[in-house]
């Protein structure tokens, strides 16, 4: 089955590099016009841009610190003079362990930065979108959690976890407060996804491969596993689930 996006605006968070960038791809090749943000990653983003329109699509690129609600703010307003309508799809990808630390060393300024970049963001951004999703007659948002919010995550990495929790229970609440504005609100859960500067920066080579071995589908994940998956949230395929956690982990964890 064909999915077809045509005349969705679509903004994809962290979107300059791996998960985020495939499931940019992904929705323009399903027909989105992708507002491609970034932090840093200028020139990938650029790239990512060039790739799409060489392959026929629509999108642009847009810079903001997701966990500075005024730089969230002139984003989604530049998004809207860009492709003259208000997004129709929200996926807040963009994300951060920071670095491992235990909690004998915590320090309010890492709680902080964990904090404000996995869930700070995902809130006040889609407190803005929602406004035009409601004028447009509805619209999807796809909140990224992951494995370690069940799983409390590896080491030096339990304030990383709750606030992926955090997203999921969001998720469910704000479900709730938009249903009647058809717009469906559901989450992606990410295991080990190989591929990704993630694992190149967190975790060890001993490590993948124990992980790896515990998973029932024997490999890692992809970007494209978990693009997949937002590629059906964000359709109308999935009009009838919403408040939802998808779990791409290749049977890792089972609910």
């Amino acid at each position: 089955m064909t999915v077809d996006l045509h005349g969705k605006i679509a903004l994809v968070t962290g979107a300059s590099s791996g998960i985020g960038r495939e499931i940019a791809t992904t929705l323009a090749a399903a027909g989105t016009a992708v507002a491609v943000h970034y932090r840093s990653g200028r020139e990938q983003a650029e790239a990512l841009v060039a790739d799409i329109a060489e392959a026929g699509g629509k999108a642009a690129a847009f810079r903001a610190d997701v966990t500075d609600t005024r730089q969230l703010e002139a984003m989604v307003e530049a998004v809207q003079a860009e492709f003259g309508v208000p997004v129709d799809i929200l996926v807040n990808n963009a994300g951060h362990l920071v670095k491992r630390v235990p909690n004998v060393d915590m320090t309010e300024e890492h709680y902080n930065r964990v904090m404000d970049v996995n869930f700070k963001s995902c809130v006040f951004l889609s407190k803005l979108v929602i406004p035009g999703m409601i004028r447009r007659g509805g619209g999807k948002i796809v909140n990224m959690t992951s494995i370690a919010a069940h799983d409390g995550g590896g080491p030096g990495a339990s304030v990383y976890a709750a606030s992926k929790a955090a997203v999921i229970s969001y998720s469910k609440g704000l479900a709730k407060e938009l249903a009647g504005h058809r717009i469906n609100v559901n989450c992606v859960s990410p295991g080990f996804i190989g591929q990704t500067a993630f694992h190149a920066t967190f975790t060890s080579d001993e490590g993948r491969a124990a992980t790896v071995a515990k998973i029932p589908l024997g490999r890692e994940g992809t970007p494209q596993d978990v693009a997949n998956a937002v590629l059906y949230l964000a359709s109308p395929l999935s009009d009838y689930l919403t408040g939802e956690t998808i779990e791409v982990n290749g049977g890792l964890f089972m609910r």
